[in-house]
């Protein structure tokens, strides 16, 4: 009789502990994560901050509104050039900014945001997605407790904004521009002064002279914060940053908190993200470049091919001293370079091939 009483009493403990799993599984199922995101963008700025918009809404959607994240842009919870620190710490969920804008953490930062002369859009997520450059780049964020991936795409950018024509490598000389990470380092090889604003101040600098020049993305967003206003003189390529990486970054003790279900699709959010803003900017730049020459009456311009020349050579030089800071960013340099050089190789018969046979006197 007491084994009796004992096995049912074992078998109603059983089925009460079983009850209670069940219940609380189903209870996290609903549960529900407000995260915050902070961006280096300004709020809702057309491109960028919409971007970060629409990442924010993916990740509601793809959630069912489990996950639900309000978006602060620069200045609104913290200074656009704090939201890695912010994150890191745990004041926020979520980061989106640029790997170049963290070179004092960490200076492998910068490949994964653009390279001079280095990788396009494709080839980015190319090396990001299937060269090991994302095992990489979690590997130069784990130190911090955040989690990287990419969320947009710049494509090709702009080559900047001048107040004077540029003519010859000398024209570079004692120009004071607003250019941020590897691409700064070669203005500044060049004889240049580079210098880091975030966005919402890159206008007002431009429009006082307190810098003689500015790059920021292209004719879309460029249009957007009528930098067309403070200089007429608008050069291309963007040999500075051939496809922009726009990064998503996570706090990792935050993502781990989620069920590895809500983990997933967060991030599957955020390959949502990096694939639409390139297609966004893809269909609205030319637009922007017709307005801004038809109707503003801007000065478009093709940097001479011995500036460019010689801007390579200059490009290859600080690249490759940049890597020799620490043994991650050597790593990575390693990464990078092999990675391009193949692809450099493929798009000779085929992407430069096609665009060269599509517009063969380059029109």
């Amino acid at each position: 009789m007491k084994r009796r009483e004992l096995i049912k009493a074992l078998g109603v403990g059983a089925a009460a502990g079983a009850m209670a799993t069940t219940t609380a599984a189903k209870a996290d199922e609903n549960k529900v994560y407000k995260w915050k995101m902070v961006t280096t963008w300004p709020k809702n700025f057309p491109g960028l901050g919409t971007g970060a918009n629409f990442l924010a809404e993916m990740v509601g959607k793809l959630t069912n509104g489990q996950v639900q994240v309000k978006v602060y842009g620069a200045n609104e919870l913290v200074g656009a050039l704090e939201v890695f620190d912010a994150v890191s710490r745990g004041t926020a969920e979520m980061g989106h900014g640029a790997g170049y804008y963290w070179k004092g953490k960490s200076a492998a930062a910068q490949f994964f945001a653009a390279v001079p002369f280095g990788l396009n859009a494709q080839e980015m997520n190319s090396w990001l997605y299937h060269g090991g450059g994302m095992e990489l780049w979690k590997e130069v964020y784990a130190p911090f407790g955040l989690v990287p991936t990419a969320a947009g795409n710049t494509g090709v950018q702009m080559g900047g904004w001048f107040n004077k024509e540029i003519n010859s490598v000398d024209d570079l000389k004692g120009l004071k521009m607003r250019i941020p990470g590897l691409g700064g380092e070669v203005i500044k090889r060049a004889g240049g002064t580079p210098v880091l604003l975030p966005g919402g101040e890159i206008f007002p600098s431009l429009q006082s002279g307190a810098i003689d020049a500015t790059e920021w993305v292209g004719p879309y967003n460029d249009l957007a914060f009528g930098l067309h206003k403070a200089a007429k003189f608008y050069y291309y390529p963007g040999w500075h940053e051939p496809g922009t990486t726009l990064e998503c970054f996570i706090n990792q003790k935050a993502l781990e908190e989620l069920p590895e279900n809500l983990q997933t699709l967060v991030l599957n959010a955020c390959r949502i993200a990096n694939q639409d803003m390139l297609a966004e900017l893809t269909a609205k730049n030319n637009s922007a470049l017709k307005e801004l020459v038809e109707k503003h009456n801007v000065q478009l311009r093709r940097f001479p091919e011995d500036v460019l020349s010689e801007l390579k050579r200059l490009s290859d030089e600080v690249v490759a001293e940049e890597a020799k800071q620490d043994a991650i960013t050597q790593k990575v340099y390693d990464s990078f370079k092999a990675f391009r050089d193949e692809a450099v190789q493929w798009h000779q018969v085929s992407e430069q091939a096609y665009l060269n046979a599509r517009n063969p006197e380059g029109k």
